[in-house]
């Protein structure tokens, strides 16, 4: 038998499969579980979106359109980013992918040649290292502190470069921790890569899940210098509860955007079309609805952080954005795997081990879910915690 492609072969499967396939067998078995492992918010996605989308079904907009994407999505993009983020960019200069995990793909493999090495700051969000191997490259992690808030600082970034390193991912807010960036701390960061010539890759998927403490800011607007180095990678799933519609995007210099829309001409040909003509409503008409999920998503942040600060021996910084916790569970005297799967089988709680986020310290809480399930579910696991005291 032929060898496969010893990069892809190489990827571990989820460390999480085992937690998820044991929550849902117990679900199977009537059992009530705690689920906070989604990654998605759990709103329906907003009527002008699916109306929209229904309206170009019925018109026949179902073939192709330009590899890079909708010339009308792309334009409102433009407008988007000018307006929110203080960016202007052309609509050459928006590709419009099969969703942000494809455009962050596309990036690593137009940016990165075997043996370049990209920063990625520890806890991460599990899909960039092995994006970054699959494209050629070798990922070299920063360790963060919950102490720091799980915050790398520019020093940090400065150690961890060698004449091999080509880019560094900043993601603001951040899966899994939730913590973001203060604008000079970005730009402290930007400026490190500028020192450097490094690719910043700032990946704003949850820029409009924020709170109030921490104003988001996209690295590619503090100036010329940031700009040119800069690819900004964003989608729908967060913001517009769109995460089956597969829809993401990313911005980034001409020559740049260039390269990756002819690399995706041939990888995907273009996204689906009728979802970019619900996505361009969901720019155009939907913001009543993300007010709406952002408010929910604050309050029940207040809640979970609330309960889970209340549990002897547990460290959690209060995320500023996004839908997680990231909880140090380290005072217990196990690994993140055995945690997760002990609060499971004990007490009937999913959480994520926080060793598929490059941190065995700690589990990911998502608070995508209902108030009563996080009471519920906080309840169960400061039970569970006074067990292991």
């Amino acid at each position: 038998m032929k060898q496969l492609n010893p990069t892809v072969a190489a990827i571990p499967p989820s460390a999480t499969l085992a937690i998820s396939s044991k929550a849902a067998e117990l679900k199977a078995q009537g059992v009530q579980v705690c689920a906070f492992a989604a990654g998605e918010p759990d709103f329906d996605t907003p009527e002008c979106i699916k109306r929209a989308c229904a309206e170009a079904l019925a018109a026949n907009k179902t073939r192709y359109v330009a590899a890079a994407g909708l010339p009308a999505l792309r334009e409102a993009l433009c407008e988007k980013l000018s307006t929110a983020n203080h960016v202007a960019y052309e609509p050459g200069q928006i590709l419009i992918a099969n969703g942000g995990k494809h455009a962050l793909s596309q990036v690593f493999l137009t940016m990165l040649k075997p043996g370049d090495e990209v920063v990625i700051p520890a806890p991460y969000w599990l899909s960039y290292p092995e994006m970054v191997r699959v494209a050629g490259g070798t990922p070299v992690f920063v360790r963060t502190r919950v102490e720091d808030h799980f915050l790398m600082t520019p020093e940090e970034l400065e150690a961890a470069i060698t004449p091999r390193t080509v880019a560094v991912v900043i993601c603001t807010p951040s899966n899994p921790t939730g913590m973001m960036y203060t604008p000079e701390q970005l730009r402290a960061l930007g400026e490190v890569a500028i020192k450097h010539d490094l690719w910043v890759v700032s990946d704003e998927i949850y820029e409009r899940m924020v709170y109030g403490e921490v104003a988001h800011a996209s690295m590619a607007s503090f100036g010329p210098a940031f700009y040119e180095r800069t690819i900004t990678a964003n989608g729908f799933s967060k913001t517009y509860a769109m995460t089956g519609w597969r829809l993401g995007y990313a911005a980034s210099p001409k020559p740049f955007a260039k390269a990756l829309a002819a690399l995706q001409s041939h990888m995907a040909s273009a996204p689906n079309t009728f979802a970019q003509w619900g996505a361009l409503a969901a720019l155009k008409e939907a913001e009543p609805d993300v007010q709406t999920m952002v408010a929910a998503f604050a309050k029940r942040r207040d809640l979970i952080h609330g309960l889970i600060s209340a549990i002897p021996g547990v460290k959690c910084p209060k995320p500023q954005g996004a839908f997680y916790v990231f909880a140090d569970v380290s005072a217990f005297g196990m690994d993140s795997l055995t945690f997760a799967k002990r609060l499971l089988e004990e007490r009937h709680v999913a959480v994520v081990p926080g060793v598929a986020f490059g941190d065995d310290n700690c589990v990911r809480l998502s608070y995508a879910c209902s108030e009563a399930n996080i009471t519920e579910g906080l309840r169960r696991m400061a039970d569970f915690c006074a067990t292991l005291r």
